[in-house]
């Protein structure tokens, strides 16, 4: 009976030394994982920042003010005048499909 409790607490410790070793090489593996995902963020925050600079140099009001007289004649564009612009009350909004139908009888408002 002794040797059959040694057997077996000898295949559990085993059995448990088995699962140690599985678990730490996954999680030596997700580490592993984690490192790369944070580097990979890294270099996409980094070409991010130089995207936002190159967008910010690109869009300077002077050089865009530049390119729109250079090519005022080919975009025919037109200075800003005061009968381009309108009241709010003339603005047509459309119309939320909510608002149509009456809340408590259901019908369809004109």
């Amino acid at each position: 009976m002794r040797s059959l409790f040694y057997a077996l607490t000898a295949l559990c410790v085993m059995a448990l030394a088995f699962w140690a070793y599985r678990e730490n090489y996954l999680t030596q593996q997700a580490l592993d994982e984690v490192e790369a995902l944070n580097l990979e963020i890294g270099q996409l925050r980094e070409s991010l920042a130089i995207l936002n600079a190159e967008w910010a140099y690109l869009n300077r009001p002077d050089r865009l003010r530049a390119l729109a007289e250079i090519n005022f004649a080919r975009l025919e564009l037109l200075p800003l005048t005061a009968d381009q612009f309108v009241d709010i009350e003339q603005v047509a909004y459309p119309v939320a499909e909510e608002a149509l139908v009456g809340e408590d009888t259901g019908e369809t408002l004109p």
